[in-house]
This record gives structure tokens, sequence and C-alpha cells, in this order.
């Protein structure tokens, strides 16, 4: 597991950049549900977005594993 990565030079946690790509697709995913109207079956908005956010983390976190 890569805890730091090396952008020119520069030592950036890993998990702060997986964080970043997990928050800008959920950002999309939310903009999709709004444009659809989809939230209306979901229970509890917040809950339902924070867990999506956890789950894209934890696909992010798994893909970056699994490709390297």
């Amino acid at each position: 597991m890569r805890f730091v990565i090396d952008i020119y030079g520069v030592l950036v946690p890993a998990l702060l950049l997986w964080i970043i790509v997990a928050y800008v697709l959920s950002a999309l995913l939310r903009l999709i549900m709004q444009r659809f109207d989809l939230y209306r079956l979901v229970w509890h908005r917040a809950l339902f977005d924070f867990s999506v956010f956890v789950c894209l983390l934890g696909g992010v976190v798994y893909l970056s594993e699994y490709l390297s």
C-alpha cells in the first residue's frame, strides 16, 4: 500500500488524493440525482450522500491498490 505519492517533488498523502477523487465523483452523482429527481426515493438525503461518498472512497482506494 502506498502511503505517499510523489507529484513533481511534492509528497502528498495518497488518502488525500483518493478523498478528492471520491468527492468529485460523489458531486457528479449528486448532480445527476438532482437532475432526474431521484432524491424523492431516498429517506434521508444527507445520510444517503455520506454513504455514497464512503462507498466511492472505498472503491477508489480498492482500484488504486488493484491497478498498482
